[in-house]
């Protein structure tokens, strides 16, 4: 190719896939290719706006480091984490819907007994969240896993705030009984913005967008024989649930933190009055393996 101009210049770039020898990885360049080409054809962006996508990139990825993952914000807000999500996780009527992973799942969190407590500064109003762990007729599922994070009552994650929360803050793991039950203590979620001090943030506002999300608690839910979930449970009646900055809200998992004031059953779960509670049941689909005909 000694003429590359205009009009040859997709297939110029497409006839050097030729020779790739993964065919997926020809398949996803050939697509990402043409699509590029189609925006730059479309946009006409002038040398200096391209420049600054490249900044805008270089900037995004730079400011990635163990704790903050700022290109699965940038997937997050453009609705592509949520897109790949609902693609690969057409769940059965019935079964618990999926949601974002997010940025801020850490690995490592400990195990805790029924009835735990996440919250490990004491800080936030106490809640207290139970229900089952169910397959998708209903049945309990016994040592079902559950993986639990959320922000601390100024909506802060642990990671954003090495300094002020203790390590591990609002994370935990538990187990489901033998009839699918788990219990937890922790603390009521509430909005929080999602990182405005890199490109992701000042993206957003470029475009108008606050970087708001609704008050939530995170969950992978896992077990044998099962796809594992990963989810939200949102805070019914959230100003944010209809304008979600990462487009995560799912009607199904949106749910009451209902207000409760009694000293007696405050004394009972072991918390301060007054106090939340939710209760949620959540169903795992089969496994492809385990499916019934």
């Amino acid at each position: 190719m000694r003429d590359f101009n205009e009009q040859n210049a997709t297939e110029a770039v497409l006839a050097r896939l030729d020779g790739c020898p993964d065919a997926r990885l020809k398949e996803v360049m050939t697509s990402v290719v043409r699509h590029l080409h189609a925006v730059v054809r479309e946009v006409e962006p002038s040398p200096d706006e391209w420049l600054a996508a490249i900044r805008f990139l270089t900037r995004t990825g730079q400011i990635c480091d163990e704790r903050r993952q700022e290109f699965i914000l940038l997937s997050d807000t453009l609705g592509v984490s949520m897109l790949v999500d609902a693609i690969h996780h057409r769940e059965p009527a019935g079964c618990t819907e999926s949601t974002v992973l997010g940025p801020f799942h850490v690995e490592g969190a400990a195990e805790i007994p029924h009835g735990g407590n996440l919250c490990r500064d004491g800080k936030g109003a106490p809640t207290v969240v139970a229900g089952r762990v169910l397959d998708p007729g209903g049945a309990p599922i016994a040592g079902a896993a559950l993986d639990v994070w959320q922000t601390n009552g100024e909506g802060f994650y642990d990671t954003q705030q090495p300094d002020l929360q203790p390590e591990m803050n609002l994370r935990g793991k538990l187990t489901t009984d033998a009839k699918g039950r788990f219990w937890f203590r922790t603390i009521r979620p509430v909005s929080y913005p999602i990182p405005t001090d890199g490109p992701v943030g000042q993206l957003l506002d470029r475009l108008g967008r606050h970087p708001y999300r609704p008050a939530h608690i995170h969950f992978i839910v896992s077990a044998p024989g099962f796809e594992s979930v990963t989810t939200h449970l949102f805070v019914e009646g959230d100003p944010y649930l209809d304008s979600d900055a990462v487009f995560g809200v799912k009607e199904s998992l949106i749910v009451p933190f209902v207000r409760n004031e009694s000293a007696a059953d405050a004394e009972r779960l072991g918390v301060a009055t007054p106090f939340y509670q939710v209760e949620h049941d959540f169903r795992l689909k089969r496994a492809a393996s385990q499916a019934v005909a």
